[in-house]
């Protein structure tokens, strides 16, 4: 529905934790009009540079300290995602990105009361991870 705010600009950066580099993240805005609480998103998609991230490696945040595996946010109904909030997806990959640009495509796909099937929301952009 909202699918240009799927991708917010220049937010791709690797992950260090302590000292080491763990993956990369970029940041999202719901593509629904209205809050939803995470369980109703039933998956979050990444490809970079024409690759699929296997959906175990997947991480999703509102506050930026607690992550969620995708499976886990099926139950998760105490955390709400407001319209216009950006959420953080993490990626797990040892290493990260290299510096550059990078073709990102993210995909969200969520699921609300009164629509029966789910719907996505994808975003393709060439985004720079900085130092």
């Amino acid at each position: 529905m909202f699918d240009n705010y799927v991708l917010s600009d220049n937010s791709l950066r690797n992950v260090k934790k302590d000292g080491v580099t763990t993956g990369f993240e970029m940041r999202t805005r719901i593509t629904y009009y209205r809050g939803i609480p995470l369980s109703m998103v039933h998956d979050i998609q990444v490809e970079v540079n024409g690759v699929p991230v296997p959906r175990e490696h997947i991480r999703f945040s509102l506050d930026g300290e607690q992550y969620f595996t995708l499976d886990e946010m099926t139950t998760v109904t105490f955390y709400k995602w407001e319209y216009g909030q950006e959420g953080l997806v993490y990626v797990e990959q040892e290493g990260g990105l290299p510096e550059g640009e990078h073709k990102v495509k993210l995909t969200q796909v969520t699921r609300v009361a009164y629509i029966p099937v789910p719907f996505s929301g994808t975003q393709t952009k060439t985004m720079t991870v900085a130092v």
